[in-house]
């Protein structure tokens, strides 16, 4: 028996050896002239050529949009930008009554002045400002039922801007 795996064996890499000089030879047929092989290089650099100019593009495309990004969020006084002084819009009745004689109210937050309120508004709107006024409102007692808490208090400000100007989102 161990003679015949020997022979066994023996056949095995025999025919190993003999697929691998059939595999070597259908390389061989396969491969393309050396004209071929110099067009399909030329193909695959215009490809990669094409590519590194598409991703060329998009880096220019996004960086000026980033730069837009960055001249409309300038900093403003203090180093603050606009969206870390200005919380919403404040919309009530009496803020749309408001707004006919251009004045529009803005929540803010409770550390942010009048000069940095009007350069805010002025950045984000590009509209003039005139006036800004502040007014703090106090918290309030609440009560639900058995439990009683504080309404939050809150800062919000009164902007007067220049004659014939509007700020869009104030739907009047």
């Amino acid at each position: 028996m161990a003679l015949l795996d020997i022979f066994k064996k023996k056949k095995k890499i025999k025919e190993k050896k003999e697929e691998k000089k059939e595999k070597k030879e259908k390389k061989e047929l396969k491969k393309p002239s050396p004209e071929k092989e110099i067009k399909e290089k030329e193909v695959k650099e215009k490809k990669i050529e094409k590519k590194e100019e598409v991703k060329k593009e998009k880096l220019k495309k996004e960086k000026t949009k980033k730069e837009k990004t960055k001249k409309e969020k300038s900093i403003i006084a203090g180093g603050k930008l606009a969206y870390r002084i200005l919380k919403s819009a404040h919309i009530t009745e009496k803020t749309t009554d408001l707004a006919r004689e251009n004045k529009y109210t803005f929540r803010v937050y409770p550390d942010a002045n009048k000069t940095e309120i009007k350069k805010a508004v002025e950045q984000l709107y590009k509209v003039d400002v005139l006036d800004v006024k502040i007014i703090k409102v106090p918290r309030k007692r609440r009560r639900l039922g058995m439990t009683r808490g504080w309404r939050r208090e809150y800062k919000k400000a009164i902007v007067k801007i220049k004659e014939g100007q509007k700020i869009e989102e104030f739907v009047i």
